[in-house]
């Protein structure tokens, strides 16, 4: 008997005899993938088998663009499933874009603002941190400073000022032995800012009794409720231990707030 010879026909063949033309479009939903089978002509007029692959992922999107999906398609189409059709829509990369108006723009630019960064140092131990909250506080090393300062205070102030140079009225007035305008002499007396409410007379003397002797002290209080009103005047006996002060006190942390210490600036008739 003469052998019989299989013809295996190719896949396109078979379909054109199912269909007489191009098949539907399939979908086939797997492991979390959607498998998209389609048949088109290619550009020699041969029939083409291309299978998309698609990887199901959720993400939360704003929701007018979930509203906008949902919304009734038209045209060619209107019997579309949801989501885009390849035949009508061309699919590229999602492109997310984050708007920053300028006051978010420089703050995020702001050197002073970043949280990495600390803008405090201590005048102690020169560490990141307040020197109120210097652990070295009230120990030898915060003492030696103290001393050095003062120390070196004294030696500016008996240092006399070079010829040339300007000297104010109420350093001259010092220097030729001579008293203010009103007979008293305020050369020694310095002014003491940003007190707190509960400041006392007795601290004020405890602040500077360690710093030099001093002839007397004044301390603003509120005639009404009778709180401090954040400043006070202290005159020393001798003008080194007042500048001995200023050098010392000024940016002190004292009862959490930083004080501010300047000479006390002359009265006038």
């Amino acid at each position: 008997m003469p052998g019989v010879e299989t013809i295996k026909s190719s896949w396109a063949d078979e379909v054109e005899l199912d269909y007489g033309g191009l098949p539907p479009t399939t979908e086939n939903v797997e492991n979390g993938h959607k498998y998209v089978t389609e048949y088109k002509y290619n550009k020699d007029d041969k029939k083409t088998k291309v299978v998309r692959t698609y990887k199901i992922s959720k993400q939360v999107v704003p929701k007018t663009v979930a509203k906008r999906r949902t919304w009734t398609k038209f045209g060619e189409s209107k019997s579309d499933k949801p989501g885009p059709n390849s035949h009508t829509t061309m699919v590229s990369e999602e492109i997310i874009m984050q708007f920053l108006n300028s006051k978010e723009d420089e703050k995020a630019n702001d050197p002073l603002l970043d949280p990495t960064k600390n803008i405090a140092k201590c005048r102690i131990c020169n560490g990141e941190h307040w020197s109120v909250n210097c652990p070295y506080k009230g120990t030898a090393m915060d003492t030696n400073l103290m001393e050095k300062k003062a120390a070196a205070a004294a030696s500016a102030a008996v240092d006399a000022p070079k010829s040339g140079k300007y000297v104010p009225p109420f350093l001259k007035d010092s220097q030729k032995g001579g008293l203010g305008m009103r007979g008293r002499d305020d050369t020694a007396a310095i002014r003491i800012s940003n007190l707190s409410e509960s400041m006392t007379e007795a601290d004020l003397e405890e602040l500077v009794k360690k710093i030099g002797p001093q002839s007397k002290m004044y301390l603003a209080r509120d005639k009404n409720t009778g709180l401090c009103k954040g400043f006070a005047y202290v005159h020393f006996k001798q003008r080194k231990d007042a500048a001995a002060a200023i050098e010392i006190l000024n940016g002190h942390g004292y009862d959490h707030l930083i004080l501010s210490v300047e000479w006390s600036k002359p009265q006038n008739n």
